[in-house]
């Protein structure tokens, strides 16, 4: 695994890359989301606030957060599995702390607990001035290699 200055990850073949996210999860597209870095002690990425991700008064849908938070969290525990290995979100809480509604959210997913069996991922949440919107702490199982 390699970590370059173009926020790429080379991992097993594959290049992991905001175009790999993408092409490699559809909901990731439908949501919006953007891969802006990603090593397995740390991944950003980015949401853009648009009228179609809000609920009423123009507020960014928690939803919308608790899912971009979810892929980046994902992704944050996938480059520290094993080869061959996967992963499937178990668990997840949300706290929220303010509401989003204009610019960019910007997530920092770290690994707090990297098992045999399970990885504790934190994701937080940051409005344009840095201020946390939300913290998501999730538990990802460690899926067996397929035989």
């Amino acid at each position: 695994m390699t970590r370059s200055g173009s926020a790429t990850v080379s991992l097993d073949m594959t290049t992991m890359d905001d175009t790999w996210l993408q092409e490699s999860m559809p909901f990731a597209k439908l949501i919006g989301a953007r891969l802006v870095t990603a090593a397995p002690e740390e991944v950003r990425g980015q949401l853009d606030w648009a009228p179609d991700r809000c609920t009423t008064a123009s507020i960014l849908h928690g939803g919308a957060l608790m899912a971009f938070a979810d892929t980046l969290g994902a992704i944050c525990a996938f480059l520290n599995v094993r080869p061959g290995e996967g992963t499937s979100t178990i668990e997840s809480k949300t706290n929220f702390f303010r509401a989003v509604r204009s610019g960019t959210v910007e997530a920092v997913s770290r690994p707090l607990h990297v098992g045999r069996t399970t990885i504790v991922v934190q994701t937080d949440l940051l409005d344009d001035q840095g201020r946390r919107v939300a913290q998501v702490t999730q538990t990802q199982a460690v899926l067996a290699p397929r035989a």
